[in-house]
């Protein structure tokens, strides 16, 4: 790999992460379209940690205060500030981990094909644009019920198959069910911290296991990169996503899952 290659694959999963149009596609995708070999579970690993930095450190404010409020509650055993929504993150993290330690040899074998990926970008892509399109936004967070939360966590387990995307189909979910954009986002980004935590040490361990030579420097660029894009991607969605909706994810996602039908599946 060159320092190149460290730094587009850094963009496109800092791009990716947190935006409805599926990281894990896009990170399958370009060694595909671009002949690189591929880049294997250690890179994956380094810019994963860089987006998990990023939305640690962007919504820093309210995760503290959401983990105060989560750990008085069990000490005070009542509702404290926030600590409902704490509760809500790892309620809705649950189904996610367990689908993955179930299916985990199913994701990264037969579900990585790239009809898989067409399908899934297609299929998931109108979906996101159904529940925009009829989306009331009434509710906000303070109005999130256990129901919601069951939903998207049975949701987000989903995003376990290419193409997909965790943070559209938590976004479809949220949207759906009644929750305006800036909840759905909000809910879909707290949601990303404990899974990504997870599929992180699920890759150290897979790494550990393994002899793989690991080039620092090039894992280091490529999580800088990464860290750096997903905080201005995070940024940017939230500020133009009143304005904008869902639909122009939705329309890449549709020349997405063509190009990938008629290239490399028909």
């Amino acid at each position: 790999m060159t320092t190149l290659q460290a730094i587009i694959l850094g963009l496109i999963q800092g791009l990716t992460e947190f935006l409805p149009i599926s990281s894990s596609a896009h990170l399958i995708l370009v060694p595909v379209f671009t002949g690189w070999q591929d880049q294997g579970v250690a890179f994956d690993l380094a810019v994963h940690v860089g987006t998990l930095l990023a939305v640690v450190i962007y919504f820093r404010k309210d995760l503290i205060t959401i983990v105060q409020d989560g750990l008085l509650s069990i000490a005070r055993r009542q509702q404290v500030g926030q600590s409902r929504l704490a509760w809500a993150v790892v309620l809705g993290t649950i189904p996610t981990g367990l689908a993955g330690l179930a299916l985990m040899d199913l994701v990264d074998t037969t579900l990585r094909s790239y009809a898989v990926i067409a399908i899934t970008t297609v299929v998931f892509g109108l979906l996101l644009g159904f529940a925009d399109l009829t989306n009331k936004g009434t509710r906000d967070l303070s109005k999130l019920r256990w129901l919601d939360v069951a939903v998207i966590g049975v949701a987000q387990a989903l995003a376990l198959i290419p193409g997909t995307s965790r943070s559209g189909i938590t976004l479809t979910a949220g949207l759906l069910l009644g929750l305006n954009r800036q909840a759905a986002a909000r809910f879909s980004f707290l949601l990303a911290i404990p899974i990504t935590t997870l599929a992180a040490a699920a890759k150290i361990s897979e790494l550990a296991q393994s002899d793989i030579a690991v080039d620092w420097s090039l894992f280091l660029i490529g999580g800088f990169v990464s860290f750096v894009t997903a905080i201005l991607a995070i940024h940017y969605f939230l500020q133009w996503l009143n304005r904008f909706g869902m639909m122009p994810y939705v329309i890449y996602r549709l020349i997405l899952g063509a190009v990938i039908y008629f290239v490399l599946v028909h």
